[in-house]
């Protein structure tokens, strides 16, 4: 037999008592959070017993931009998580994250798949986080880096998070937003970024007055304005949100004002009476759920288009996306694209960040539809009209989205 390092090795360990051993793979795994990984999942047992297997396959899915290895990687994560397993997910999931990101600063990503994949990474991983918090210090660094290394994608909220970062996760988080709002001469990406950051915070911890004073600062705007009342609403504040609705809505004609108005004052009056008669609180969360919101009429539109609609004008560009995903692609298509030319018609720069990122699933949706071509014909003509807009065409190619070689139409 030839005697090698390796064979040298295996007998030096095998020569070792379990509990020398135990200790050395122990000490190692604390600086090898891979090897980590496969241990847990080994101690696991046969529920999670593939995870070791996945973190291999993620480094070749990810390496090769292989679309179907990744979805494949996705799926074993999201089925151990379904399973209520006890291994803890999160910093395969993690990885997984971090590597798609990488891999897409890297290639090429026409078809918009590999970007999906990165979304349903990060949904993935703050299940993860909630089922097994990671130290609050290092989430909260991680989440920090990723906002603002990488503004456009991926798509992260603290809302997802808030549960696993705990008070003192996202009072570091407030403590940079608020150094970063601070500085005086800061890149205009960066204080968007933290202006973001600050209103979800704000929205996680229950600071309705500084959530309503951010949003103020963008008015005059229907979307943001009914935003605010739903705010209002949700906080029980529902005098303030009627007020609010009469003033934002004065100018719009009475169909478009009344029913929204009369729906709130319905509600308002519903909960007094309820409070009066001391009704049963059972009853009285089953009349909350029933009332229409500002956004929606009196009654509910079954439309899902317009549904979709009614969601973006509210600046609710996820669940708009979570419906969307429902639907029938093509008919969502030119919905999208008007809600993009809105967004790049305000004009500056956080329209654009978000238009970018609304192009990424325009041209899913165009992907999805088996309509491709089309979409490359309507970015063409997008980046056209509009290639004075240096910063939307820079938000655009942040967004790993392939700009056309020639201009026109």
């Amino acid at each position: 037999m030839r005697v090698t390092p390796q064979s040298d090795l295996r007998s030096f360990l095998r020569s070792l008592d379990s509990a020398r051993l135990a200790d050395l793979l122990c000490e190692h795994a604390e600086r090898d959070h891979e090897l980590r990984d496969r241990l847990l999942a080994m101690a696991e047992g046969p529920a999670a017993g593939d995870l070791a297997e996945v973190s291999d396959l993620l480094d070749t899915a990810v390496r090769t931009a292989e679309s179907v290895q990744i979805a494949s990687v996705l799926d074993t994560l999201q089925r151990l998580l379904d399973s209520g397993t006890r291994a803890d997910v999160a910093p395969l999931a993690r990885r997984a994250v971090d590597k798609i990101t990488a891999a897409l600063g890297d290639l090429d990503d026409p078809s918009g798949a590999i970007a999906d994949h990165l979304d349903r990474a990060v949904a993935l991983y703050a299940r993860a986080c909630a089922a097994h918090p990671p130290e609050p210090a290092e989430l909260a660094g991680w989440l920090l880096g990723t906002a603002f290394d990488r503004p456009v994608w991926p798509n992260i909220s603290l809302v997802d998070f808030a549960e696993a970062l705990g008070e003192k996760g996202l009072m570091l988080i407030k403590s940079t937003v608020d150094e970063v709002l601070a500085e005086r001469a800061g890149d205009e990406s960066r204080r968007a970024t933290a202006r973001r950051l600050n209103e979800q915070h704000a929205e996680v911890t229950g600071d309705v007055d500084t959530v309503i004073a951010m949003l103020s600062e963008q008015l005059p705007r229907i979307d943001v304005s009914l935003r605010i009342v739903r705010i209002l609403r949700a906080a029980g504040r529902h005098a303030e949100a009627i007020a609010h609705a009469a003033t934002a809505l004065g100018t719009e004609n009475g169909a478009r004002r009344g029913k929204p108005i009369a729906a709130l004052e319905r509600a308002s009056r519903r909960r007094a009476e309820a409070a009066a008669e001391t009704a049963d609180p059972v009853e009285k969360e089953q009349e909350d759920e029933e009332v229409p919101t500002v956004a929606e009429p009196a009654e509910e539109s079954t439309d899902p288009v317009e549904a979709v609609r009614e969601l973006l004008a509210e600046g609710k560009a996820d669940e708009a996306w979570k419906l969307a995903t429902r639907e029938e692609s093509a008919v969502l298509i030119p919905l999208y694209r008007e809600h993009i030319d809105g967004l790049i018609g305000r004009k500056d720069a956080q329209h654009y960040v978000t238009a970018a990122a609304q192009l990424r699933r325009l041209r899913t949706l165009h992907r999805k539809a088996e309509t491709s071509e089309e979409f490359g014909e309507y970015l063409a003509g997008l980046v056209e009209e509009h290639r004075r807009k240096t910063r939307l065409i820079e938000e655009i190619r942040k967004a790993r989205i392939a700009l056309p070689k020639t201009g026109g139409r």
